[in-house]
């Protein structure tokens, strides 16, 4: 999955993404206010960890802001405000849960991971389509009972495709969300993921169909 995190202090925020990076997301990170709201206004996150006090601003400018323009992309504040009167103040803008700092790098791997579940209108986040199945929070992929390894990318590839089969995804789409701006791939990088995806699918009844000046999509029967 693809996470914006914003955050200023620069040694957190580091800690944070290399945790996030371990799990397999694709992290992109924003120090200041003003560029956690133009990544949010020209990319696509599953997922924002958002700090209140940054440098240009308070973010829960940017969470009022996000929640008003319509998005629903769930928001984790981390803060280091202890207060009830400040915690119920972020939840009622919007905030889905917050974590206190300082704070354990493994609870918020849980509440990133509680928050996605939640997300996703179940307890269980599997889904199952042609004889595979596929935990994308749990980073699994079973097909005919056996477990099947895959890298992260290839993971979060896959999940794109389960999320929405039949759907057709441009190049410049799926590098978008496998890749984060800091990343140093090209758009080639897709079709060797997408070549090695194909082959750990062929033990059921998925395929990645190529689509010639459109991308690809995810077929099955």
């Amino acid at each position: 999955m693809k996470f914006l995190l914003v955050e200023d202090n620069a040694e957190l925020a580091k800690a944070i993404s290399s945790r996030m990076k371990f799990d397999g997301h694709v992290v992109d990170h924003a120090d200041k206010l003003g560029d956690a709201i133009a990544f949010s206004e020209t990319g696509e996150y599953d997922l924002i960890l958002l700090d209140i006090m940054l440098p240009d601003g308070d973010g829960r400018s940017f969470l009022k802001q996000h929640r008003s323009g319509g998005q629903d992309t769930p928001v984790i504040v981390l803060t280091a405000r202890s207060q009830v009167s400040d915690r119920i103040s972020m939840l009622d803008l919007g905030a889905d849960d917050y974590v206190t700092k300082p704070f354990d790098h493994a609870e918020l791997q849980a509440r990133c991971r509680a928050v996605l579940r939640r997300k996703a209108g179940k307890g269980k986040t599997e889904i199952e389509l042609g004889g595979a199945v596929f935990d994308p929070v749990a980073g699994t992929l079973q097909i005919g009972g056996a477990a099947i390894g895959l890298r992260n990318r290839e993971l979060r590839l896959l999940e794109l495709f389960m999320n929405a089969p039949g759907q057709i995804f441009s190049k410049q789409k799926l590098f978008d969300r496998l890749f984060s701006i800091d990343d140093d791939a090209s758009e080639n990088a897709i079709e060797v993921y997408v070549g090695r995806l194909r082959k750990h699918l062929e033990g059921c009844d998925l395929r990645i169909t190529t689509l010639r000046g459109l991308g690809y999509r995810l077929d099955h029967g």
